[in-house]
């Protein structure tokens, strides 16, 4: 069995892992941490885990923790990851971290996020697992951000096969993208029956999206998120310039070789949120502007599955040598 390790499991992606990997074969959960709630059963602070795990929440103790554990997943807000992942892998241990701190180069990292990164290091694996999925062994694997994820995989299969000139992404995700904290966004009386632009022109996630498609081929990127007044999902609309012209039965024989044996990639008519939530799916749908350069492709994942946890987990079943299917095929929740 895979011994586990979780740091930050009172938020939602922590949360998340727990809910997928108490179903996983081949793992048995550790260890949990929360600061805010050391000491405390899992069970009594989310009674939605009654009678499934019987931990306690522990603090943040890497000694204690990694010599327990095969694999940790750091699910914490940005800038904290540098400060364990180092200390993690001196013991021996794997990290898949769901924070920012290792998915940029370091020098774009502090441009973006402006501040210092105390542990640049080369060998990390950008786990975007259709696109780049982590070897058999790996140590480090950056785990995408959720809205990377779904617009990423939404234009690369175009973006190589080198018939475009533009991308702009149009992204709606759920509040729980957000975090579990309340904000002014997330805040009831503020979203509900309302759509939210934010960070216009300047989200940080756009610097993850230039990063891995200009790996593919050059093209100009824009993306501008918006929050819904949804628990969960982030639906992308691409909105594809195109260098020539195609037909959409060409651009159906380029999706499908590209996700053909890809088994979380679903091609499928015009994909919603109501398909994917709590699983790790991501659905892709497009339709060709009749006289016009423009190819609309849209995509839909769960922010917290595909966008974040259950992407983790697949990525964690590829440094194990497991099945990235395992304990990861489940239906959507439905309605």
């Amino acid at each position: 069995m895979i011994k586990v390790g979780i740091i930050g499991g009172s938020g939602y992606t922590g949360l998340e892992l727990i809910r997928i990997l108490l179903n996983h074969p081949e793992v048995e959960i550790a260890a949990v941490t929360s600061r805010r709630f050391a000491e405390k059963a899992i069970a009594d602070i989310y009674p939605h885990l009654t009678g499934l795990i019987d931990l306690k929440f522990e603090d943040v103790s890497i000694d204690s923790i990694a010599v327990r554990t095969d694999i940790i997943f750091t699910a914490v807000p940005h800038t904290r990851a540098m400060a364990y992942v180092p200390e993690i892998l001196k013991h021996g241990c794997r990290v898949i971290d769901l924070s920012a701190d290792y998915r940029l180069d370091p020098a774009v990292y502090e441009d973006v996020y402006g501040v210092p990164h105390s542990d640049p290091r080369s060998g990390v694996v950008y786990g975007l697992c259709e696109i780049n999925p982590a070897p058999e062994g790996a140590n480090l694997v950056a785990n995408p951000g959720c809205y990377p994820t779904g617009a990423i995989l939404a234009a690369a299969p175009l973006v190589r096969a080198g018939i475009v000139n533009r991308v702009i992404f149009d992204s709606k995700s759920g509040v729980s993208g957000a975090g579990a904290e309340p904000t002014a966004v997330s805040h009831y009386p503020n979203l509900a029956e309302n759509i939210k632009p934010y960070k216009v022109t300047a989200h940080r996630h756009l610097h993850e999206m230039i990063q891995e498609l200009k790996e593919l081929n050059p093209a100009k990127i824009s993306f501008t998120p918006h929050v819904i007044p949804s628990i969960r999902g982030i639906l992308t609309t691409a909105h594809i310039i195109l260098e020539e012209d195609v037909d959409e039965d060409e651009v159906q024989a380029i999706f499908d070789k590209f996700y053909g044996d890809k088994p979380f990639v679903r091609l499928k008519g015009i994909p919603d949120l109501t398909s994917v939530r709590g699983s790790n799916f991501c659905d892709i749908g497009f339709q060709l502007q009749e006289g016009s350069d423009r190819l609309v492709v849209i995509s839909a994942i769960d922010n917290l599955v595909k966008g974040a946890s259950g992407q983790a987990v697949q990525n964690m079943n590829l440094v194990f040598g497991l099945d990235e299917r395992t304990g990861l095929m489940n239906p959507c929740l439905y309605p």
